[in-house]
């Protein structure tokens, strides 16, 4: 529910500078064991380039190569192109900019050191990937960079800033490195406060950014090492507004980013992985007032089911001097809520775990997904031995979960910010974690080198859901070809390859699979659309109810409804012959599922009704009679 800002706390609710974690300035109980098997070490350029082949996709809870071998994302931030401006004082002054490193709109660094030099850093710190953040602002600035902001690779100079990140996208990727694209900004100012980047929307149109999205995806197409949309930095409120999770308006994270992820798949760029954070806070940071960072939390019972669903994956942040309620500010804006670092090992643990480590720690779920921790960090300067305690425990937790993640961030300057881990002086001589004399050096070289699942990567059960509660919020490919095929009602299909298994009595919420059935569909004919009885058969299985009932060897792929009743199903010609014996699942008056859920909660208030995994749906009944509303009430499930 929107809240109006109220004057006592307008002052706390301008200082959530620090609620963006990007900002970079004990219990016994052990983390769980992973999976891990092999050992890795740093590698070179040459071995890098030949550890794996593009595009990525996934397979459950891991990245895989297009070998189908584990990519375990083994990133860092390359920051600086999406803005360092603090957003006052003189913009040509390196003190108006974030610890008085002056990006100029471009990846830090360039002027200080040649490109290969800095790549070189990059391959002995043993990572694999780059996040590379930019803004909306860069994309569109036409003015040439500074020879002195490039003095150290004369080759970039009269260059716009978006040809100096082609150039340094090329470079990166020659060596074999994969680059995630990031929208961090809308404008080029340091996030993350309340700068006019709170939403992709904030200062500018819904539309604009989809737009830049889809030609940035589209100009880094051929390059198949541009693997991943980051598609925005740490969504949160404004000084009146929350964003939110499917409120169907102009703030829905959840819809934007769905329908930006489904654009980018089907009208960019096939190959991308699309990459969603979660909500990084909401609410107004003062005590007794409701605030908090939900992160991945409403992921559990609203996930994202895209065109293709091996191409999700999700991301969260996590920084000590922050909490799951804490912005991170100190003085005004500050509350009592705990700081992650001020949790025990155990509760920091849990809490890990219940806003974001969950989508891959729990399998054969809606939302199992792969994870990237795609900030973390800490300053070499720390000297509190709860901070240091905290990045000692947290790269336990990603060791033992054998998590993707991207420290935050690579590239700084000597003498400046001590966050980053490899520092350039004005001669262009490094320093940092690589370097001798760096605390956080034993951490990393733990988080690098530490066991991992490794090679081939078996195929698993996929399960998605659907959501209609607004609009035609998922389609799958084959659906979109048809066009409006139910005009006026709200409409929703299964991905290619999968089943429709289970529907809510109410909310339009749906759950598919290819648990049993993989590829179930034939390639050559069309969906066919079904909205009278035309093809009940085998006697009445639902008697009094009307039923929407798929033609012989055809199976339910999607349905559609107006207002919340029923308006037609959506039906896929098998490849091969279907069982004709079924049974009535009622769910009007209860759930009505497999024992486990298998697939999860997909439909959480309401009851629930679902076809086992040996199973498909074959139709839908509902009746119209008093009170009743034409809602989903049984299914016709019939065996595989």
């Amino acid at each position: 529910m929107r809240r109006p800002l109220l004057p006592a706390v307008l002052a706390a609710a301008l200082l959530l500078g620090a609620l963006g974690a990007s900002q970079a300035t004990a219990s016994t109980t052990t983390a769980p064991a992973a999976t891990a098997v092999t050992a890795v070490t740093a590698g070179t350029p040459a071995v890098l380039s030949d550890s794996w082949r593009a595009p990525l996709s996934t397979r459950g809870r891991y990245v895989v190569d297009a070998e189908g071998n584990r990519f375990k994302l083994k990133s860092a931030n390359w920051h600086g192109a999406q803005g360092s401006w603090n957003g006052s004082g003189d913009i040509n002054d390196p003190a108006s900019h974030h610890d008085g490193e002056k990006a100029d709109q471009m990846p830090l660094g360039l002027d200080r050191a040649p490109i290969p030099r800095i790549l070189a850093g990059f391959h002995e710190l043993g990572i694999n990937s780059i996040r590379l953040p930019f803004s909306n602002e860069m994309l569109h600035d036409q003015r040439p960079v500074s020879d002195a902001s490039v003095a150290a690779n004369p080759n970039l100079r009269g260059k716009t800033p978006l040809q100096v990140f082609d150039a340094v996208i090329a470079a990166t990727t020659a060596e074999g490195f994969a680059v995630i694209l990031n929208n961090h900004t809308i404008t080029s100012r340091f996030c993350c406060g309340l700068d006019g980047n709170e939403r992709w929307n904030t200062s500018q149109s819904t539309a604009q950014w989809e737009n830049d999205w889809i030609s940035l995806a589209r100009r880094y197409k051929d390059n198949k090492r541009v693997v991943g949309a980051d598609l925005y930095n740490e969504v949160r409120r404004t000084v009146t507004d929350d964003a939110n999770w499917n409120w169907g308006n102009d703030h829905d994270w959840w819809a934007a980013s769905q329908r930006l992820g489904d654009r980018l798949l089907t009208e960019a760029n096939p190959d991308l992985l699309v990459i969603v954070e979660g909500i990084n806070w909401q609410g107004i940071p003062a005590d007794g007032l409701p605030h908090g960072r939900p992160t991945l939390e409403p992921v559990r019972t609203l996930s994202h089911t895209l065109v293709a669903s091996n191409k999700l994956v999700y991301a969260a942040h996590f920084y000590g001097y922050t909490g799951p309620n804490h912005t991170g500010a100190t003085g005004m804006g500050e509350t009592h809520d705990p700081r992650y670092q001020e949790l025990s090992r155990e509760d920091l643990f849990a809490i890990l775990q219940r806003q974001a480590f969950y989508v891959t720690a729990e399998s054969g779920r809606h939302f199992t997904a792969p994870l990237w921790i795609s900030e973390f960090g800490i300053g070499s300067d720390e000297t509190n031995p709860q901070a240091r305690a905290w990045f000692g425990n947290l790269v336990d937790y990603l060791i033992a979960n054998d998590t993707d993640f991207a420290y935050w961030p690579l590239v700084g300057w000597a003498g400046h910010g001590t966050w980053s881990i490899l520092n350039y002086d004005a001669t262009g001589r490094r320093s940092g974690i690589l370097d001798g004399g760096d605390w956080r050096s034993t951490d990393w070289n733990r988080l690098v080198t530490s066991p991992q699942k490794s090679g081939q990567v078996a195929v698993t059960d996929t399960w998605d859901m659907l959501n209609l509660d607004h609009a035609d919020a998922v389609q799958s490919a084959r659906a979109r070809a048809l066009g409006d095929w139910d005009g006026g009602a709200r409409k929703g299909a299964c991905p290619d390859g999968q089943r429709l298994v289970g529907l809510a009595h109410r909310d339009g919420r749906g759950l598919c699979t290819d648990s049993g059935a993989a590829g179930l569909a034939a390639t050559g004919p069309a969906p066919t659309v079904v909205n009278d009885e035309r093809h009940v058969q085998q006697g009445d299985w639902a008697g009094g109810y009307t039923k929407y009932q798929c033609g012989p060897g055809q199976f339910v792929i999607g349905y559609s409804v107006r207002g919340q009743a029923v308006s037609a199903v959506l039906c896929a010609q098998a490849g091969r012959a279907l069982g004709t014996n079924g049974r009535t699942v009622w769910f009007d008056r209860g759930d009505n599922r497999p024992a486990g859920g298998p697939g999860g909660e997909f439909g959480y208030g309401n009851y629930k009704g679902q076809c086992g995994t040996d199973e498909y749906a074959a139709g839908i009944a509902f009746t119209g009679a008093w009170a009743k509303g034409k809602t989903p009430d049984a299914l016709l499930c019939r065996k595989l």
